[in-house]
C-alpha cells in the first residue's frame, strides 16, 4: 500500500537519507542520549542517537556510535538524557465522534499524550450524513499533523431491516472510498449476521476492500467460536475489538485474527482478559490496543493511548510489549509497517520522548520530525471548522414532543403487565434480555422507578413526519427524571429515557431545539445540557469546554441517582442492534441473538 501520511515518500528522499547517515549532509534533527525502545527486538537501547531528515529517521547511533557526524550548523539538537524514545503511539480503532469533537480538535487533545496516528471509523457521522459527511470529517483532519488514517464505515445501517438511519452506505460507495488518499482499511464489519447469511451488499463491501488490497476490521461479539467465527474470518475480516473474555481473545488469535484489546471510557475490557493473556504466555504479535470510544472528559483528565499503556502495565503486561501493541503491531496489521511503527532508519520520524515506562508522560512529541507537542501541550492551534449546512441541521422529528407522546397504550386492565426490558451492566456493551413487571394504569404501561424500571423511547430523527418511534423499558440506571441524547448508536436517532412523561417530553424538546446532544432533566428543570449541533454528535467548541459540560452532565446523573461510569455512553448503546442481547430501535425491540423483532409485552 502506498502510504500517503508521511511528509515525504521514501522514494523521493532515500538519497538524502543515505547522505545524512554517512555524514555527507547534515540532519534536520538529532535526538541525543535517549533510551530507545526497540519494538523490533523488544529491547531498551541506552544512550542512543537518532538523526532525522526529510521527516524520516536517517541514522541510529547505537552503543559507542553517535550521530555527531550528522550535526550541522542548522541541525536542531535535542538532549533526551534520561528519557525514553518510543515510536509514536497509534490507536488501532477509534470513533472520533464519541469525543463529541471533530478530528482536528481531537488531534489537539491527543497528540500531547504521545498519539501520532489514529485509525478512525467515522461510522457515527456516516449514519447521519452518509459519505459526504465522512468526506467533510477528513477535510477537517487535513488541517493538523495527527495522522488520521480512515476506515470508511461498512455498516450503515449496522443491521438491515431493524432501524432507520439518515443515510446508507453501499458496496459502490466503499469501492469509491478505496480510491481516497486517506483510506487504509474498511471500518468495523458489525453486520456479522449479514456475512454469515451471505447478504450481497455486505459481502460486496468486503470484496471491494480486498480488491483494493486493504484489510477489513471486524466486530464479532457472537458466542459462536466454531463455524460462525471460522466463516467470519474466512470472508476476509481480519481483526476484532469486541472481545469480552480471555477465551474469546484466544479463540480469535487461534483463528489468525488480530485482536484489538480495548480500554475506552465505558468499555473497560482490559481487566477482564489481559492478566490471563499475560499469564498464558501466548504470542502477542497479533494483539493491538484501541480505545474505540472516548468521552471528552477522559481525554482531558486521563489521556489517550498513554492511559491505556498505564493500565496495561498495571495489569502485569511488560511495558515494551504494551508499546509494541500500540506501535509496530498496529502499523504492520494495516500494511503501513514499511513506513511507521518503529524508530528505525527509513521510517517516519514519529517519535515520543517519555519520562518513563510506567506513567508514559510525553515530554516531546514529533510527527515526521516536527515538534508537535511539548510537556503536555500541543504546539499547533486549531481554528473552528466551517461544517457544511447539511451536517448542522439534522434534527427532523416531524413532531413536537409532549407528555402524551410518551404514553404507551395497552389493551389491559389496571394492574401489572409483564414486559421485556433491557438489563444494563455497567462498563459493558452487553444488555440482557429480561422480563419485568410494570404497572398498568388508565390503559397505559407505566415506569416503575421504585424497582428501577424506566421507560425508553427511540424516535427516528432523520425522516420527519414519515418517521416512526418505539417504546421499551430498561433497568440498571436508577434515576429520577429523564435523560435524552442523539448519540445513540448506530442510527443516532433520538433516545429518551425516564420515569415520567413530563420530564421525557422536556428532554426531547430541548434536544430538538438545539440541534441534538445530551440532556438531563428532573422535575421540570434542565439540569445539564451538552449541545452537539454537528450531526447531533459533535460540538464546535474546544474539547476542554465540552469536557466541562459533560462533567456537569455526569454530576446531574449522580444527582438523579445514577452511579455507573460513563452513563451517557452506556445509554448510547441501547439502540446498538448488533450486540447481544436485546436492543431498542425506532422500529421496536431487536433480539440480537436471533436478529428478529420482539414484542414489548412478554408472554
Amino acid at each position: 500500500m502506498i502510504n500517503r501520511f508521511c511528509r515525504m515518500p521514501l522514494w523521493e528522499c532515500n538519497e538524502d537519507l543515505v547522505r545524512v547517515a554517512q555524514g555527507e549532509k547534515p540532519a534536520d534533527l538529532v535526538i541525543r542520549h535517549a533510551n530507545l525502545v526497540s519494538v523490533t527486538t523488544h529491547e531498551i537501547l541506552p544512550d542512543t542517537d537518532i538523526a532525522v531528515a526529510c521527516g524520516r529517521v536517517a541514522y541510529l547511533g547505537l552503543g559507542e556510535h553517535t550521530a555527531e557526524h550528522c550535526i550541522g550548523p542548522d541541525t536542531l539538537v535535542v538532549d533526551a538524557s534520561g528519557l525514553y524514545a518510543a515510536p509514536g503511539l497509534m490507536d488501532s480503532h477509534i470513533h472520533v465522534e464519541s469525543a463529541m469533537i471533530g478530528v482536528a480538535e481531537y488531534a489537539r487533545a491527543v497528540v500531547p499524550h504521545g498519539t501520532t496516528g489514529i485509525f478512525c471509523d467515522p461510522h457515527e457521522v456516516g449514519n447521519v450524513a452518509g459519505m459526504p459527511g465522512v468526506r467533510a470529517m477528513f477535510e477537517d483532519a487535513r488541517r493538523v499533523p495527527l495522522k488520521a488514517m480512515m476506515t470508511p464505515p461498512s455498516c450503515v445501517p449496522a443491521v438491515t431491516g431493524v432501524e432507520d438511519t439518515g443515510a446508507e452506505v453501499t458496496a459502490a460507495d466503499i469501492a469509491d472510498s478505496m480510491t481516497w488518499d486517506n483510506v487504509v482499511a474498511l471500518g468495523e464489519m458489525m453486520n456479522f449476521p449479514g456475512i454469515l447469511a451471505g447478504e450481497q451488499n455486505t459481502l460486496d463491501e468486503v470484496r471491494e476492500t480486498l480488491r483494493a488490497d486493504r484489510v477489513i476490521t471486524g466486530h464479532f461479539p457472537s458466542p459462536d467460536r466454531d463455524r460462525g467465527l471460522s466463516a467470519y474470518v474466512a470472508s476476509g475480516i481480519s481483526s476484532c475489538h469486541e472481545s469480552g473474555s480471555f477465551d474469546e481473545v484466544l479463540a480469535k488469535l487461534r483463528m489468525g485474527m488480530w485482536v484489538q484489546l480495548r480500554q475506552g471510557s465505558a468499555w473497560l475490557n482490559l481487566p477482564g482478559y489481559l492478566p490471563q493473556l499475560v499469564a498464558s504466555g501466548v504470542d502477542t504479535r497479533h494483539c493491538l490496543l484501541c480505545s474505540d470510544d472516548n468521552h471528552p472528559h477522559t481525554l482531558v483528565d486521563e489521556g489517550h493511548m498513554d492511559r491505556i499503556l498505564r493500565e496495561c502495565v498495571h495489569l502485569g503486561l511488560d511495558p515494551v510489549t504494551a508499546l509494541q501493541m500500540a506501535t509496530i503491531n498496529c502499523a504492520e496489521y494495516f500494511g503501513l509497517g514499511n513506513d511507521m511503527g518503529s524508530v528505525t532508519p527509513g521510517k517516519c520520524a514519529d517519535i515520543v520522548l517519555l519520562d518513563d515506562l510506567e506513567g508514559f508522560f510525553a515530554r516531546k512529541v514529533f510527527i515526521d520530525g516536527e515538534l508537535v507537542a511539548e510537556d503536555g501541550r500541543a504546539c499547533f492551534e486549531v481554528e473552528p471548522y466551517a461544517w457544511p449546512d447539511f451536517m448542522t441541521h439534522t434534527m427532523n422529528l416531524g413532531l413536537t414532543p409532549t407528555p402524551e407522546t410518551f404514553r404507551i397504550p395497552v389493551d389491559l386492565p389496571d394492574g401489572t403487565a409483564r414486559v421485556r426490558s433491557m438489563a444494563i451492566e455497567p462498563g459493558d456493551t452487553i444488555t440482557r434480555n429480561a422480563v419485568v413487571e410494570v404497572p398498568v394504569a388508565g390503559g397505559a404501561l407505566q415506569a416503575d422507578p421504585a424497582h428501577d424500571v424506566l421507560k425508553v423511547a427511540v424516535f427516528d430523527r432523520h425522516h420527519g413526519a414519515a418517521g416512526t418511534h418505539a417504546f421499551g423499558f430498561v433497568t440498571g440506571f436508577g434515576i429520577h427524571g429523564a435523560l435524552a441524547q442523539t448519540v445513540s448508536h448506530d442510527a443516532h436517532n433520538l433516545l429518551v429515557m425516564g420515569d415520567n412523561d413530563e420530564d421525557m417530553a422536556l428532554a426531547a424538546r430541548t434536544l430538538a431545539e438545539c440541534g441534538g446532544g445530551e440532556v438531563a432533566v428532573a422535575d421540570g428543570k434542565v439540569l445539564a445540557l451538552v449541545e452537539l449541533p454537528v450531526c447531533g454528535l459533535m460540538s464546535t467548541e474546544r474539547v476542554e469546554v465540552v469536557a466541562e459540560k459533560v462533567a456537569a452532565a455526569r454530576r446531574a446523573w449522580e444527582q438523579m441517582g445514577c452511579t455507573m461510569p460513563s452513563p451517557f455512553m452506556t445509554m448510547g448503546v441501547m439502540s446498538l442492534a448488533c450486540v447481544p442481547e436485546l436492543r431498542l430501535t425506532n422500529r421496536g425491540y431487536v433480539n440480537c441473538l436471533t436478529f428478529e423483532m420482539e414484542p414489548l409485552l412478554a408472554e
